[in-house]
């Protein structure tokens, strides 16, 4: 049996509130409620959101790309598609030209519409990282990337 602390955490365990796993998904989370807070009165949640940024960058992308850039399945992303497109921000052509990909584009009022949610976003993103100077948040963002790197290498390998 493990020494127990007044508090019931064992002895020398690192508390779950300091595990950087956890600390990931705990902002994750609040990240994501946050911004699904501040998205809501546009009509959209934090996956659309993503998906219209995406398309911003990419016009033309797949469904399976904007699905892995929205970490969401397939699925979900062609149901988050059918619904972005019969509120008129998207288009995607009934047919494909060729093979199976259907490219999706955003429309005049999905680019309105996206315009208005990074202006909440950054609001959001900016309260996220007031508490660090711009040498942390630079260290922060490398380290971040350091850490995919290495998970999406493993995975790969």
């Amino acid at each position: 049996m493990s020494q127990e602390t007044k508090a019931g955490e064992a002895v020398g365990e690192d508390r779950l509130e300091s595990l950087l796993g956890y600390q990931l998904k705990h902002l994750q989370s609040a990240l994501r409620s946050r911004m699904d807070e501040t998205l809501r009165p546009l009509e959209l949640t934090t996956p659309q959101y993503n998906c219209l940024e995406q398309l911003r960058r990419r016009p033309g992308a797949s469904n399976s790309e904007l699905a892995r850039g929205a970490f969401v399945t397939r699925q979900t992303m062609n149901t988050l598609l059918r619904g972005l497109q019969e509120r008129g921000l998207i288009t995607r052509p009934a047919k494909a030209d060729s093979g199976r990909i259907l490219p999706t584009r955003l429309t005049p009022a999905g680019v309105e519409a996206l315009d208005q949610a990074v202006s909440r976003v950054e609001v959001v993103t900016a309260r996220m990282v007031s508490p660090l100077d711009e040498e942390t948040r630079t260290m922060v963002t490398e380290a971040l990337g350091q850490c995919i790197a290495a998970l999406e290498e493993s995975e790969g390998g």
